[in-house]
Order: C-alpha cells, then sequence, then structure tokens
C-alpha cells in the first residue's frame, strides 16, 4: 500500500494540483450563484419593472462593484484554468507540465486582472456619480 505523505489527517499535499482544483471548483460554484442572481433579478422586470428599477438601482454602490471585481477575478481563473485542464487532460506532455502551466495561469491571470481591477476601483471609488 503506497503511504501519502503531507499533513496529519488529509490525503492533500497542499501542491499546485490541489490548489487549482479547489480555486476551480470555489469559482465555478461563485460564477453559478451569480448567473442564478443574475437570471432572477433580470426575470424581475416582467414581473414588476418598478421593482426591478429599484433592485438595480441598489447595486450602485462600492460593495456591488467590490463584488463585480470579484466575479471577473473568478470568471479570469476559471477560464484559464479550464484551458490549463483541457491542456493536462488532452496534451501528451501535459501532466509533466501541469504545475508550469498552474503558474502560467496565475501569471496570465494577474497581467489581465491588476489593470483591470486599477480602472474598475477607480470608477468605483471616484467621486463623480456614473
Amino acid at each position: 500500500m503506497p503511504t501519502v505523505s503531507g499533513p496529519t489527517g488529509t490525503l492533500y499535499r497542499g501542491r499546485e494540483g490541489m490548489w487549482s482544483w479547489v480555486g476551480h471548483r470555489i469559482t465555478g460554484v461563485l460564477i453559478f450563484v451569480f448567473l442564478l442572481v443574475h437570471v432572477l433579478d433580470t426575470a424581475l422586470v416582467t414581473v414588476s419593472p418598478q421593482a426591478y428599477d429599484a433592485v438595480i438601482a441598489s447595486y450602485k454602490n462600492p460593495v456591488v462593484g467590490l463584488g463585480e471585481a470579484g466575479l471577473v477575478a473568478a470568471v479570469l481563473f476559471h477560464a484559464f484554468n479550464g484551458i490549463r485542464i483541457m491542456l493536462v487532460d488532452f496534451w501528451s506532455k501535459g501532466p509533466r507540465y501541469h504545475r508550469q502551466l498552474f503558474w502560467g495561469v496565475l501569471a496570465v491571470w494577474l497581467v489581465l486582472f491588476v489593470p483591470f481591477l486599477v480602472r474598475h476601483l477607480s470608477i468605483i471609488f471616484s467621486p463623480v456619480e456614473h
């Protein structure tokens, strides 16, 4: 029977593969929750346009703006990690390079997300109403 080294009580070693798996599941659930809320609040327009307008108006605050930034972060990570997963699964050399691919996903994520975040935060916290 093979032995598993790692923290006591866990089979995981806390390496890139595990964090990729965890991140992919968490971002997938967050994206699903957003899509569910989005469909429900958009469907509200057919029930009561006034209620829809009130809900949309309530979204215009910094907390929701930060949530939007989190959504973009989740979508970017989920998309690029999904490409990494396909490469690991379907490219013959994918398993050999899965760690490097994970770090590549994080690098591309940072390069795309940081400029977006700077711009988005400047809009959220600008004194002028948008």
